[in-house]
């Protein structure tokens, strides 16, 4: 009896052991993009990740990886994110990129850092050239985004007075883009970052904890 608990011990690891490689291999990564030159997201932080590994059956890669939104890399990761607080543009390479990697199946999840104007407009802009048809919507806070970990009800602003939605862009009858004009950095968790003078969704870690599972999900 003793050897066979033994044996079944070291069974229950070796399965153990293959489980967490097997995780490992397949954890998800996701793609801090570097856009239009050198633009790029240095205040959104990553702990939604370790929230999605923490909540959920899904392996993540906790660090976010650096990738230019022209390269071919682009397509090696499901889910990407882009924020930035001034003017932008795109190249005309960015733009064919993006649009062919959204329609095949990608994810954006982009944000005003800070509530930035300047960027909400360069981004509506570029989306306008990217997608001539598709339009940013506004999404209901009944969609089953709001519904996938957590019960988000409502978006709560740090300075409030304004009603804060989320907007995205519908391809294959799911939301291929999210796009919050509020900050969802969450830089509460971005080491060296805060949000002085601007705005910011409080809850936006569990808003993007949703936001990912979602998009893995659909």
């Amino acid at each position: 009896m003793k050897k066979l608990h033994h044996a079944h011990l070291a069974l229950t690891c070796t399965v153990l052991l293959a489980a967490t490689a097997t995780a490992k291999e397949t954890a998800i990564q996701c793609a801090n993009l570097i856009y239009g030159g050198t633009h790029t997201s240095r205040c959104f932080s990553d702990e939604f990740l370790s929230a999605v590994q923490r909540e959920t059956t899904i392996a993540t890669e906790r660090r976010f990886k650096s990738v230019k939104l022209g390269s071919d890399e682009l397509y090696k990761y499901p889910f990407v994110i882009m924020t930035g607080e001034s003017n932008f543009h795109f190249t005309k390479r960015e733009r064919e990129n993006l649009k062919k990697y959204l329609t095949s199946g990608g994810f954006l999840l982009a944000s005003a850092g800070c509530s930035s104007q300047a960027w909400d407009q360069a981004f509506r802009r570029e989306m306008r050239a990217v997608f001539e048809e598709e339009k940013l919507e506004s999404i209901p806070m009944e969609h089953p985004m709001f519904r996938t970990v957590h019960t988000i009800d409502r978006l709560k602003l740090h300075h409030a007075g304004e009603d804060p939605r989320l907007l995205g862009i519908e391809i294959n009858d799911k939301f291929a883009v999210v796009y919050s004009p509020h900050g969802l950095n969450d830089t509460s968790h971005a080491e060296g970052c805060c949000c002085c003078g601007g705005n910011e969704i409080e809850n936006s870690l569990n808003v993007n904890v949703n936001i990912f599972v979602y998009a893995l999900l659909h």
